[in-house]
């Protein structure tokens, strides 16, 4: 038996010896990896890896505006409240699953710093094995069948459960497509290749947005679908940028592609290791998203509720989602960097990494903040907003969100800086306190010692995002990241 090979920042462990292989000899890299994150300079190589993931996110977010726009003008408040209803439901639904691939980007970027190709390929393969078994088995059955349950639990009004329902069954019966197109972006950009996920998701946007042109008010034959018609376009449009993605990782190409010769059966080891990195990110998304839909349950319990919970469709779901996708787009730049300098040994580097990845976030979203607050008007009348009330709210709210914005890029940065050393815990932890005790404890205190405001909500939201900030910046700074081992088996070593 050949003994283990060991990289920096990478430990090989043993595997079951049910299933032996041939000894094979360390191959050469087969692909290029982009050596400029481990080796030039910092603030470039986090700017490589963020500005197509913003742009991805932000081109991405247009879907979700054109939904509620044509949905708000052809439907009306009840759909765009429906939507967003359902939408915070889906993504607490499917947060488990997409867990996994926070473990795969771990294990990927610490094999792409150790310059270890055949592993990536082998950690994205599993992860693949793995999602497609969770949505087809859990997700689709337990979705459909819980749907109406989740939305009498947030106190949704019958109209609004009325459009809600449709779309929130089609997304989860048919949401593998949109897991895969997460899996694929994200094994992408832990590999070093920011812009390929970039252009899928361009063409994803671009594919749903004729689709729900059609769909949603329907045209010619087709007739009009309405919140139904913007959740088809969704799962049509991911479904086949995915059966374009997988036929890629098959056919070799990318990056980082299926493995080949190599066997194609689950490899138990490796999948531990993915959940072992992956299910405490999917506790924190599984928290922060339940913070939500405990929100929109009072949200519901207001005198306004079918307004309010409109006005928190567009303002935070929609219109907020330009800030927070883009401290998306900065905490994979934050995880990639760190990731993969540390498997290249890098710790002093990996650090500063976080730190240049949350000045970018900050400026973008300070950019963002200025509009939130000084033109909320007209932002909501592009959604069909001009009701006094949900203007209202929506307004209020959207100034809130131009200073909240600044915290939750500085969060998530710090956070991708956590999850990307393999630290996936503590941010778990800081999310119970932020997402949960801090917002929902003083909504029900102020509910039981008088009555309950949208602005005492909406500064309940600002609370929860001081607090994960101040967390975050904290607990990296700590520093006790630089002791995480992170380990993968490498079987063709053995």
């Amino acid at each position: 038996m050949c003994s283990p090979v060991e990289e920096p920042g990478i430990v090989s462990v043993p595997v079951d010896a049910a299933s032996p292989e041939p000894c094979l000899p360390p191959p050469a890299p087969t692909r290029r990896f982009d050596r400029s994150i481990v080796e030039g300079p910092l603030p470039a190589a986090v700017w490589k890896l963020a500005w197509p993931t913003m742009l991805t996110n932000a081109i991405g977010g247009l879907q979700g505006i054109v939904d509620h726009a044509m949905v708000g003008h052809f439907v009306g408040y009840t759909g765009n409240a429906g939507i967003g209803v359902a939408l915070q439901i889906h993504i607490v639904m499917i947060v488990f699953t997409t867990s996994l691939f926070t473990g795969m980007s771990i294990l990927v970027a610490r094999c792409v710093g150790a310059a270890d190709a055949v592993m990536a390929d082998r950690v994205v393969y599993q992860a693949f094995l793995t999602t497609t078994v969770l949505a087809i088995l859990v997700v689709a059955p337990a979705g459909y069948l819980a749907s109406p349950w989740l939305l009498q639990f947030v106190n949704a009004t019958p109209a609004v459960q009325a459009e809600a329902l449709p779309y929130l069954r089609i997304s989860f019966v048919y949401s593998l497509g949109m897991l895969l197109f997460f899996l694929v972006g994200g094994a992408l950009r832990a590999a070093g290749d920011a812009r390929t996920p970039m252009i899928l998701g361009i063409a994803m946007t671009a594919i749903n947005v004729v689709l729900n042109v059609i769909l949603i008010p329907g045209l010619g034959p087709i007739p009009a679908f309405g919140t139904a018609g913007a959740a088809i376009g969704t799962v049509t449009a991911a479904g086949v940028v995915s059966a374009y993605s997988l036929w890629k990782l098959w056919r070799g190409g990318w990056v980082v592609s299926f493995p080949a010769g190599l066997g194609y059966r689950p490899d138990w080891a490796i999948i531990r290791a993915l959940l072992h990195f992956g299910l405490p990110t999917g506790v924190q998304g599984v928290v922060m998203n339940i913070g939500g839909v405990l929100l929109l349950a009072f949200i519901g319990s207001l005198a306004q509720s079918a307004e309010a919970q409109a006005a928190f469709a567009i303002a935070y779901s929609q219109l907020f989602s330009l800030v927070t996708w883009t401290a998306v787009g900065v905490m994979g730049a934050a995880a990639t960097t760190a990731g993969q300098n540390l498997g290249a040994g890098h710790y002093d580097r990996a650090e500063q990494a976080v730190h240049v990845a949350a000045r970018i976030g900050l400026w973008v979203a300070f950019v963002l903040g200025i509009g939130f607050f000084f033109l909320p008007g007209p932002l909501l009348a592009v959604f069909g907003m001009t009701q006094p009330a949900v203007v209202d709210l929506g307004t209020h709210l959207l100034r809130v969100l131009s200073v909240s914005g600044l915290f939750v890029v500085i969060a998530l940065a710090y956070t991708g800086g956590l999850q990307g050393t393999g630290d996936t815990r503590s941010p778990m932890y800081i999310s119970l306190v932020s997402q949960i005790a801090i917002p929902l404890g003083y909504c029900f205190v102020v509910q039981r010692l008088g009555r309950l405001d949208p602005m005492d909500i909406w500064l309940a939201i600002l609370a929860g995002h001081v607090t994960r900030c101040v967390l975050s910046v904290v607990r990296f700074n700590q520093g006790q990241w630089r002791s995480i081992t992170v380990r993968v088996d490498d079987r063709r070593r053995r």
